[in-house]
């Protein structure tokens, strides 16, 4: 019953997201980071942005874009219930 439910709540989330990042969630997986460092979320894609959460191990990806304030690409990440920004260098397909 949990998955049946879990399904359409990810369509909702995509569908509220904005501009570039619209896409179909995919799992990715943390990559890259020393063991033991989460991946940290961002409210907007910028390094100098708030800290919302982590990734600890894998999250849905949305979506990703390079129209960055650093010109560095970004996906829009949801992990757990947190929603926000992460660097795509450290995520990896599953």
């Amino acid at each position: 019953m949990r998955a049946s439910l879990a399904l359409p709540a990810v369509f909702f989330v995509a569908a509220m997201l904005p501009g570039p990042a619209w896409a179909e969630a995919e799992v990715y997986r943390v990559t890259g980071l020393a063991p033991g460092e989460a991946l940290s979320i961002r409210v907007e894609p910028d390094a100098a942005a708030e800290q919302i959460g982590e990734i600890r191990v894998r999250a849905l990806v949305f979506g990703c874009t390079n129209d960055t304030p650093s010109r560095t690409t970004w996906c829009r990440v949801k992990a757990g219930r947190t929603l926000g920004w992460a660097r795509r260098r450290y995520l990896a397909p599953e």
